[in-house]
């Protein structure tokens, strides 16, 4: 037993109070997995609450019947047909019809209370500002919206209708539209990172957070690693940052950082950053960054994602 305890702490790099814990997990894991065959080999049911094979033909028709009743109504109540695309009015859809135009229902529903809140959409791009709505679908939308494609002046919105009103005499001059240049995602602060939709002051900060402790992003793959970023913020990021072709990100020496230091990184867990000192004690400095290789914790793929982040 002892030798076994020695070769757990020794391959997992485990600390003798982690070698008791795994221990004791891997019999709680046996226990529970035999219970099921234990309890069916001591216990035995009794006969008087075993059902007629009669019984449960009669339970199962019944069940039968009842799902054919329940299917009918269920997929009339909400499949929703889709339409070929045609001019449309924003402010006049149900959220049926926005189904009906290839949009899911929870987003059919956040235009509706959109409407309610601010009130009528008065030109275009309004729509495309409609929180989690793809640009993708806004530009196929794009073309069959009736509306202005300039936003407004001093115009009340309340009192606005593109089929009784669709040519407006504006007060003042239509405003440029903002065009957000690409910048640098690794030389960003969170004022840069806000202007992009769906991104505020709390995911901007989670981003620089995790770019930080990565020491920079090395593709515009790795945003996608960041905690709690929806697949639309995601492709915004990829649309208007970039990561330079000649980008240095800020590395490790393997031959001085301590376990806390390693660990502090996404790629490093406790495990990997204790082996990581571990290997460097018993065989003496790193020659070379591959060496970690001999590390059975750190597979082919994380030592690709890792080679780029250390350093001797």
């Amino acid at each position: 037993m002892n030798k076994f305890r020695k070769w757990i702490r020794r391959y997992f790099a485990f600390s003798q109070r982690e070698v008791n814990a795994f221990l004791f997990l891997i019999i709680l894991m046996v226990l529970l997995t035999a219970a099921p065959f234990l309890f069916n080999l001591f216990y035995k049911p009794d006969n008087g609450f075993t059902k007629s094979a009669s019984d449960q033909q009669k339970l199962d028709s019944l069940v039968a019947l009842l799902e054919a009743k329940q299917k009918p109504d269920y997929k009339s109540r909400y499949a929703v047909a889709t339409v070929p695309l045609r001019l449309f009015n924003p402010n006049k859809l149900s959220a049926e019809e926005w189904q009906a135009f290839g949009l899911p229902k929870y987003l059919a529903q956040r235009i509706l209370n959109y409407r309610k809140k601010v009130g009528d959409l008065t030109y275009k791009a309004e729509l495309g500002k409609i929180y989690g709505l793809p640009d993708s679908v806004f530009q196929r939308l794009y073309p069959y919206i009736e509306l202005p494609v300039e936003r407004p002046g001093k115009y009340n919105r309340n009192q606005y209708d593109a089929r009784t009103r669709p040519t407006p005499n504006w007060e003042s001059k239509p405003k440029e539209r903002f065009v957000l240049a690409p910048f640098n995602i690794n030389t960003a602060d969170t004022t840069q990172l806000k202007q992009i939709r769906g991104i505020g002051s709390k995911l901007s900060a989670r981003i620089i957070k995790y770019r930080n402790s990565l020491g920079g992003f090395r593709s515009m793959a790795q945003v996608q690693e960041v905690f709690g970023l929806s697949p639309e913020v995601v492709d915004s990021l990829q649309k208007y940052t970039f990561v330079p072709k000649a980008n240095a990100v800020t590395q490790i020496d393997l031959n001085k950082a301590t376990a806390e230091e390693l660990r502090l990184h996404p790629y490093i867990s406790s495990n990997v950053a204790r082996a990581i000192v571990a290997y460097r004690e018993q065989h003496g400095p790193y020659q070379q960054v591959a060496e970690i290789r001999n590390i059975k914790l750190i597979s082919s793929e994380l030592y690709t994602k890792l080679e780029p982040y250390l350093a001797l």
